[in-house]
């Protein structure tokens, strides 16, 4: 079985630098690892398709539970706790300049970064190692993740609920754009918590993007202090 961590140490130094090089740390956007995060979004996302389309039954798992299965299982939440057991947060810590260490700490705590940080891994494995090798050892890191969006789902909108319940807060979802002939009409939505944008979401019907917007609303959250 090929391993994460095991394509991480194959990296060649100056990819394995990048990976770890947060935008705020380097002058060129282009040493940082946003493009490689970029890149990693979309191969960890087709990796976790591939693995479950063949496995789940089409009369049981049509094409909304497979994304609410897919979309919880890379989830910034599911991203942030492969990071941490890949050992990432202490590769940050270690790849930051001298200037800039008094602030790691939080930076490194932070959901958005360590979801940053495994994406950008899968990207850079990617580039290096190719999809297959790549795909292979990104559904044995997310297995845990991937088991635990199959076993128990998640509502994402009734989660982003009771997070704003603790706040005192309510959310509202507008439809912001709507795309395609009747019978491929994709949705846009937008999640408002008093006027202000938490998340945007996109799907074949208004529930799935209200969804999609939930949860990149959840994930916007738990970056916030």
């Amino acid at each position: 079985m090929m391993l994460l961590a095991d394509l991480l140490e194959e990296l060649p130094e100056d990819l394995a630098r990048q990976v770890f090089t947060h935008a705020s740390w380097s002058e060129r956007r282009s040493d940082s690892y946003t493009r490689l995060a970029f890149l990693g979004d979309s191969v960890l996302a087709l990796a976790v398709t591939t693995y479950l389309y063949p496995r789940l039954e089409a009369e049981h798992f049509g094409a909304g539970r497979l994304t609410k299965i897919r979309a919880q299982a890379v989830s910034g939440v599911s991203c942030r706790a492969v990071a941490e057991r890949l050992g990432l947060p202490e590769r940050l810590r270690a790849a930051a300049p001298p200037g800039v260490r008094d602030g790691v700490a939080a930076l490194v705590g932070t959901e958005r970064v360590l979801a940053s940080v495994i994406e950008a891994v899968i990207g850079a494995c990617y580039l290096q190692a190719g999809y297959e090798r790549t795909a292979e050892a990104v559904v044995e890191a997310f297995t845990p993740e991937i088991e635990e969006a199959l076993e128990n789902p998640v509502d994402f909108k009734s989660a982003l609920q009771e997070l704003l319940a603790r706040r005192g807060a309510e959310v509202s979802y507008e439809i912001t754009g709507e795309e395609g002939p009747p019978h491929e009409r994709t949705y846009a939505v937008v999640a408002r918590v008093d006027g202000r944008e938490l998340g945007a979401g996109s799907g074949r019907s208004k529930k799935q993007a209200e969804q999609e917007a939930a949860r990149a609303a959840v994930e916007q959250l738990a970056g916030e202090p």
